[in-house]
């Protein structure tokens, strides 16, 4: 599915489930709080600290469709094509980043 797709779908979802878009503020807000999930799984499962029990059932990808549907909010309240944004940004970093992490004696 194109981002394009997935804004509409998100938005056809809104209408048909969700009354209307929270306010910005409040899909900001909880933008940051499906991160700080996402942030929770890394840092226990992949990371150094403990895993908690409580943790050990929770989806990794689910929590980063979490954080997807809420950026897909945000790009249409704010009328953000994000199929353009992310082209128009992939193309400025192949062009700027080219070369640049091929020469990076850090990751050789």
């Amino acid at each position: 599915m194109s981002l394009s797709n997935a804004q509409k779908t998100v938005d056809n979802w809104i209408k048909e489930h969700g009354v209307r878009y929270f306010n910005e503020l409040t899909n900001m807000a909880q933008l940051t709080e499906e991160v700080g999930e996402v942030a929770r799984i890394i840092a226990r499962r992949y990371g150094e600290q403990s895993e908690k029990e409580s943790d050990k059932g929770k989806d990794l990808g689910e929590e980063l469709a979490d954080v997807l549907f809420v950026v897909l909010c945000l790009a249409n309240q704010t009328g953000v094509d994000l199929q353009a944004a992310f082209d128009k940004r992939m193309e400025k970093k192949t062009k700027r980043d080219h070369d640049r992490h091929h020469n990076n004696e850090k990751l050789k």
